[in-house]
């Protein structure tokens, strides 16, 4: 039994969550934004207690206990030996995805990346003052796969110099697998590409006994031109600390990317510094039990979307994000927004438009499971009884109990209480 209460329910009502103000004053429950409804681990806000106890806060850098804790993670849980000056430490990933794009190529080059993605792939290369080169994934016999021969096309015709690979995958949940990064290896030395792995979601693989394989860890050909992009943010739900860092073996583009930077990347925060020693050192046990959570909260979603007429969606590999297939419910309904459908029946998600080009991604939206059971049950209840009546009104949804919609939707017994 877990010792730690991931159904506790904390007001973020009326604080700085912008996850929770979006809908303030209204009763729309959020799952849109990416961060978790839970504690931080008490670990991580044991050490943030302790330094703020000291009392000073002047500017920080990384100090060498915490280089070292970063080193024995990726040395335990992925097989993968880093060298600390291989570590560019940054105040966000998205900051990383920007700086490469500055950092690889010229003004004027093409950045490649697959569809549908985080949105900010497909914004870096633009304020970056690139051009976007993008191909789109496959759906094939339920389940997510990468189009190589369209890929290919589109590197032979672009010419890009950067490859944006998004591994674990937001917002497809997909964890890619060692055929599949060899393959992507093997094009990014064709057409002698450098690929930034933005790997955020690299500690919530969702299958039991897996175990993430960083791109740059298949080969020193890999490692030579990679740079790869983590933080504790998402696994450890401090992304409010600003805290990230990428991983740069080839010393060229390591000086390279620390150029770019160079007047307009600040310091990181330091009790984003602390947090993260902390979460790497301590918060393990926390780690195996929220996953253990949020896969019975996955196959929840999964069961309740598969009782939804006009819904579908592949099984969550990775991350907690669930990414829903509503083109069925849009031609039933007369919609092409399904995300202001669900707003309107109170359910918050993301707007899978946003994760794609030239509406590609209509159709379809994004949610975030990493809440209380409570949450997500009232939730996906307000969700099934508008598509059943078609009355998007937050009351009718709310006549439904979290105990019937529990009953009628928990597949799955993982993290079950």
């Amino acid at each position: 039994m877990s010792t730690f209460d991931f159904d506790r329910l904390i007001d973020r009502r009326h604080g700085d969550s912008l996850k929770w103000n979006k809908y303030a004053g209204r009763d729309v429950i959020p799952l849109w934004v990416a961060d978790m409804d839970f504690a931080a681990p008490p670990a991580v806000l044991d050490a943030l207690h302790a330094r703020v106890d000291h009392g000073v806060f002047g500017y920080g850098q990384p100090w060498p206990s915490l280089v070292d804790a970063v080193q024995q993670h990726c040395r335990h849980e992925y097989g993968w030996a880093i060298e600390a000056d291989w570590l560019v430490w940054l105040p966000g990933l998205v900051t990383g995805l920007h700086v490469a794009c500055r950092a690889v190529g010229n003004e004027g080059d093409a950045v490649f990346t697959a569809t549908p993605v985080y949105p900010p792939f497909l914004d870096a290369p633009h304020w970056s003052r690139r051009r976007l080169a993008s191909a789109d994934f496959l759906l094939t016999a339920g389940r997510w796969a990468w189009d190589f021969d369209a890929v290919a096309a589109v590197l032979h015709r672009e010419q890009p110099k950067l490859w944006l690979l998004c591994h674990p995958h937001n917002p497809l949940g997909r964890a890619w697998n060692e055929d599949e990064l060899a393959r992507i290896l093997a094009l990014a030395e064709k057409h002698d590409l450098v690929v930034c792995s933005d790997e955020i979601h690299c500690d919530l693989l969702l299958e039991p006994g897996r175990r993430h394989v960083p791109f740059a860890s298949l080969s020193p050909a890999a490692a030579s031109r990679s740079i790869t992009l983590m933080a504790p943010s998402k696994t450890f739900n401090i992304p409010g600390l600003g805290c990230a860092f990428a991983i740069i073996p080839d010393a060229r583009l390591r000086r390279d990317f620390r150029s770019a930077m160079h007047g307009i990347v600040p310091h990181v925060n330091t009790l984003g510094l602390v947090a993260c020693e902390a979460a790497y050192r301590a918060g393990g046990p926390w780690r195996t039990a929220s996953a253990d959570f949020l896969r019975g909260n996955a196959r929840r979603v999964e069961a309740a979307v598969a009782a939804m007429p006009g819904l579908a969606m592949t099984p969550v590999e990775a991350t907690y994000l669930a990414w829903i297939d509503a083109r069925e419910l849009c031609q039933q309904w007369g919609t092409d927004k399904p995300q202001r459908f669900f707003e309107a029946a109170g359910v918050g998600l993301s707007d899978g438009a946003d994760f794609g080009v030239a509406g590609e991604a209509d159709g379809f939206v994004r949610l975030n499971f990493a809440c209380p059971r409570a949450t997500l049950d009232a939730a996906l209840a307000r969700m099934h009884t508008a598509i059943l009546t078609g009355d998007t009104a937050r009351q009718t949804g709310s006549r439904l109990s979290s105990r019937t919609i529990a009953s009628n939707f928990s597949g799955g017994t993982g993290g079950e209480k």
